[in-house]
């Protein structure tokens, strides 16, 4: 974003932060962009935050995300004010800040939080009128990005593991089966302390309707790809399965039944993204992203599901 654009961001959430007339400011810290990025920016002044939301964003669709969030205080972050306001042709919407996961000490991850408050998010009532959940479109994007990237020697693996995947999971058709609220973007960026110290989920931009094990497709595809530990996997589906979760079976039945599909999605997605964030520093790909790229190299010859995840391996 340019500059004058994000000074007009933390502008408006000064305005927010001080909404009585001649309220003096005493936060201190001043403005801080949390994100800049040609799809999102985020500036903090005081206790609000302020996004700047993709040009794309349908603005009945996000009103009813944000509603969603609103209305739902125990699982999702709500807003600091209702609607969206324009700012050089975005919509701004507002936010209470919260602390996020603390990426220096990975052992702190919330993994029992976050499955809870998924399994919450997919037990809810769906909304009426509710907008898809957006995460195969996502991944579609990512993909198209990667062929807009130009040839590159690890992208072959990545679009023939694209391409086996059935038209749901690409975006191109309705997902099969019950439909859940769904987040739609699940990783551990997406949770903050909210007011009282409690873990709440953010960023309603790709929430909507949906195939719950999509949200539960990135840390299942981590952990497939030995990017997670069996225990802050086995920590994660335990508590999501605890709180009643519908996406998986319980009693300690196979979860890849449910998760094969969506995980091999994520790690497309997630590969191509990769790739495309290389090409365009000009560097190699590093360890983890390589790792990536060869978990879509297997998938078209051999079961994507590890030696260790046998059904009773969260056990």
């Amino acid at each position: 974003m340019t500059a004058a654009v994000l000074a007009a961001l933390a502008a408006s959430a000064r305005a927010v932060a001080h909404r009585l007339p001649g309220e003096v400011c005493v936060c201190g810290s001043g403005d801080a962009v949390l994100a800049d990025r040609t799809d999102a920016a985020v500036v903090r002044h005081g206790d609000v935050v302020a996004k700047a939301h993709a040009v794309e964003t349908d603005p009945a669709d996000l009103a009813v995300r944000m509603d969603v969030a609103a209305r739902m205080p125990g699982v999702l972050l709500a807003p600091s004010a209702p609607g969206a306001a324009r700012l050089h042709g975005r919509l701004v919407t507002f936010w209470p800040h919260g602390t996020p996961v603390d990426r220096d000490v990975p052992d702190s991850a919330p993994w029992e939080a976050t499955g809870a408050l998924l399994a919450r998010l997919h037990a809810a009532p769906l909304p009426r009128p509710l907008p898809p959940m957006r995460g195969p479109a996502k991944a579609a994007r990512a993909v198209a990005r990667l062929r807009a990237a130009g040839p590159h020697p690890a992208a072959p693996p990545v679009l023939r593991a694209w391409a086996a995947l059935p038209s749901w999971a690409r975006g191109e058709a309705p997902a099969p089966g019950p439909r859940a609220l769904c987040h739609g973007d699940l990783h551990l960026g997406q949770l903050v302390r909210g007011p009282g110290g409690r873990w709440l989920l953010i960023d309603v931009d790709d929430l909507g309707a949906g195939d719950p094990a999509w949200d539960l497709a990135r840390p299942a595809a981590w952990f497939a790809c030995g990017l997670l530990s069996p225990g802050e996997w086995t920590r994660f589906l335990d508590a999501y399965r605890g709180a009643g979760g519908p996406a998986v079976p319980g009693n300690g039945a196979d979860p890849w039944t449910a998760l094969d599909i969506p995980a091999r999605a994520l790690t497309v997605q997630t590969a191509a993204l990769a790739i495309t964030k290389a090409v365009a520093a000009d560097r190699a790909l590093d360890e983890v992203e390589q790792a990536l790229v060869d978990a879509c190299a297997r998938m078209s010859g051999v079961e994507a599901r590890p030696p260790e995840l046998a059904p009773d391996a969260t056990k």
